[in-house]
């Protein structure tokens, strides 16, 4: 096992145990950790359990649902900064600026 994968089932553990003491029953955790796809949303979750005290099965998957959209917005974010960088690099760029200069 890997240590990333170490890393990955601490976290779904630890969501485990958040689970079970809310009153649901565990396999919710293994299907909760594969939508949240990583330790730290998983450990957000597993926060947001400790904390909230849920009484319903739909208040916990409205909350997931709400940090996948968290986390798909953020990917989102990073992947439009990257390509505005490749575009204003090429914009800036002198081998672009050369091209376009007129010819004397």
């Amino acid at each position: 096992m890997t240590e990333a994968q170490r890393v990955w089932a601490a976290a779904r553990n630890r969501l485990t145990g958040a689970v079970r003491s809310a009153g649901f029953p565990g396999e919710l955790s293994d299907l909760l950790a594969k939508e949240l796809r990583s330790p730290r949303a998983i450990d957000r979750m597993t926060s947001w359990i400790n904390q909230a005290h849920p009484r319903s099965l739909e208040t916990i998957v409205d909350e997931m649902l709400a940090i996948r959209a968290d986390l798909d917005a953020w990917a989102e974010k990073k992947e439009s900064e990257a390509a505005q960088a490749g575009i204003a690099g090429w914009l800036n760029s002198r081998e672009r600026l050369e091209a376009e200069s007129p010819e004397d």
